[in-house]
């Protein structure tokens, strides 16, 4: 990788490494310097910029981490491809991350191009969360670090995968001696109860007995013949040895004691026992209540299906200490999770009147046999919108009818004869309420492909100033736009028929321009002649 200065004569291709703003000229650093940026630079008075040249040996920085990332990728993991070098894998459900943290530091060892952060292994995890993201530092990585990253992350196993939630059918039980409260039980029952449902099981039976072994033993038979797994018990006392009242109970009922006591605090008299395949816990005192403690590591890997034994329980000192003390105050109430990935919806506007093609509505008309509206909603179905919504206007009727067989909710434009703007206005208002964007696709756009709507969705990132995120092809503009929810409001007052064009404007310091690999962004179909054309490219292509 060549880096520094470089002549104007000799940037065509380069990556522009540092910004550039100067007599109207203004491109940020990223971006691949084509014929007519080199133009306009050589009029603002540059003589040369600070680029980057790739050579033979180099993978750019996308190609690089998302090559890497897709190596790392197991099952329950989804990749949001790379942009400005990075890539992230997120979880598709809840469950369990399983990693090899060896091989995440023999690939970060390998080249100091090449990183890879990620959650802590056996990471509790919600849909969505982000669990790694991979890094290149430079704007390219050698070929031979690349290369060797990807052997490592392939070896055996995937480096990292999810281990989902298996739904079980538990049983409590929770016993009493003579100053037992009935409503502190209840309350205990409840927060277990929320546990159990917050990670796909149902608390199922629920049992009080006096704190003895018998009784214990009995009510412990009872749970099990139900075929209830795990079996939690509760002592009105602590656990304070083995020969205890709990796991002498358990012994009775012909369980086994598998480990006592955990280096995790809160949680550190947590009893763990089998009774041939079914799991039985003693509860520490601290399950009582609904914050993190040890316990819930323990429940999180058993309902995971992964391994709980004494290993894996002493293994838990690194990172055990969960305690509130007075310098970190409510650490583990309402603890910041790890970043999710943006929830962006796609706003299909469909409601134009098509008066430049005439009598037909070109919404509806067919390319390769399939309606021009038909294929913007498969785009934007195979991509990572989260949400779409189409708005109509003009032949509703027919439209909706169209949508419908996509199962694509529509919201309609009573004034969609006045421009453009009123359908952007009807959509805004119409999307959910937890997005973090929208893109803005037009319906007569039939080249729009997942792949330029997942590019802008990777692109998007309002901390680091990407909030609005335009395609662009040699240089130039051109749709769709994403655009953050910060904009929604400005987006619900829009005028004219030019959309939000004039956003794009107004915050260019929070603006990046997407290079795409193809000129798809600007095909429009307006007229009979476009449509034939489309038309004739489509059957050659096909042929």
């Amino acid at each position: 990788m060549i880096f520094g200065p470089t002549p104007l004569g000799e940037a065509e291709g380069a990556i522009l490494a540092h910004s550039v703003t100067a007599d109207g000229v203004r491109m940020k650093k990223g971006r691949y310097l084509s014929k007519n940026d080199i133009s306009a630079l050589d009029k603002a008075g540059f003589q040369d910029v600070i680029a980057v040249r790739l050579e033979p040996d180099d993978v750019d920085e996308d190609t690089a981490a998302n090559a890497i990332a897709e190596a790392c990728q197991g099952a329950g993991a989804r990749l949001q491809a790379a942009f400005t070098g990075r890539c992230n894998l997120y979880a598709d459900g809840p469950g369990v991350m399983v990693i090899d943290p060896d091989r995440v530091d023999r690939i970060n060892r390998i080249h100091e191009a090449i990183t890879i952060a990620t959650l802590a292994p056996h990471e509790a995890v919600e849909a969505g969360q982000m669990l790694a993201t991979i890094k290149i530092i430079p704007f390219a990585a050698p070929r031979a670090a690349v290369d060797a990253a990807i052997a490592i992350a392939t070896q055996g196993a995937p480096l990292l995968h999810i281990a989902p939630y298996r739904a079980r059918r538990a049983g409590l039980i929770m016993t009493t001696l003579a100053a037992t409260k009935a409503s502190v039980l209840d309350k205990t029952a409840n927060v277990l109860r929320e546990r159990l449902e917050h990670l796909g099981s149902t608390l199922v039976d629920e049992r009080r007995c006096t704190h003895d072994a018998t009784d214990i033993a009995h009510a412990v038979g009872q749970q099990l013949a139900l075929g209830l797994d795990p079996v939690l018990i509760f002592g009105a006392s602590a656990i304070t040895d083995r020969r205890d009242e709990v796991p002498g109970g358990i012994v009775a009922a012909g369980g086994e004691i598998k480990h006592f006591g955990m280096p995790v605090d809160p949680g550190n008299l947590l009893l763990l026992a089998e009774h041939g395949r079914t799991s039985i816990i003693g509860l520490p005192g601290c399950a009582r209540s609904p914050k993190l403690n040890g316990f819930d590591w323990v429940l999180q890997r058993l309902l995971a299906d992964q391994a709980m034994g004494p290993d894996e329980i002493t293994a838990m000192g690194a990172g055990g200490l969960l305690k509130e003390i007075p310098s970190r105050p409510q650490l583990r109430a309402g603890a910041a999770a790890a970043p999710k990935a943006p929830r962006i919806a796609a706003l299909i506007l469909a409601a134009g009147q098509s008066r430049r093609m005439g009598v037909t509505n070109k919404l509806l008309a067919e390319i390769d046999g399939k309606a021009m509206l038909a294929r913007v909603v498969e785009a934007a179905k195979a991509s990572q919108a989260v949400e779409i919504l189409a708005v109509t206007g003009h032949e509703a009727e027919q439209v909706s009818e169209a949508l419908a067989l996509y199962d694509i909710p529509a919201t309609h434009n009573l004034t969609f004869a006045d421009g453009l703007s009123t359908s952007l206005q009807a959509g805004v208002v119409a999307l959910g309420d937890d997005l973090d964007g929208v893109i803005v696709l037009l319906g007569d756009m039939p080249r729009i492909a997942p792949g330029h709507i997942d590019r802008l969705i990777a692109a998007f990132d309002p901390v680091e100033g990407r909030a609005i995120c335009v395609p662009t092809y040699q240089g130039k503009r051109g749709n769709p736009v994403l655009f953050g929810s910060q904009f929604f409001a400005e987006m619900a007052q829009v005028g004219g028929d030019s959309g939000a064009k004039h956003l794009i404007g107004e915050h260019e310091d929070e603006l990046v321009e997407v290079a795409m690999e193809d000129d798809a962004i600007f095909l429009d179909i307006d007229t009979p002649d476009a449509l034939t054309a489309i038309r004739a490219k489509e059957e050659k292509i096909a042929q």
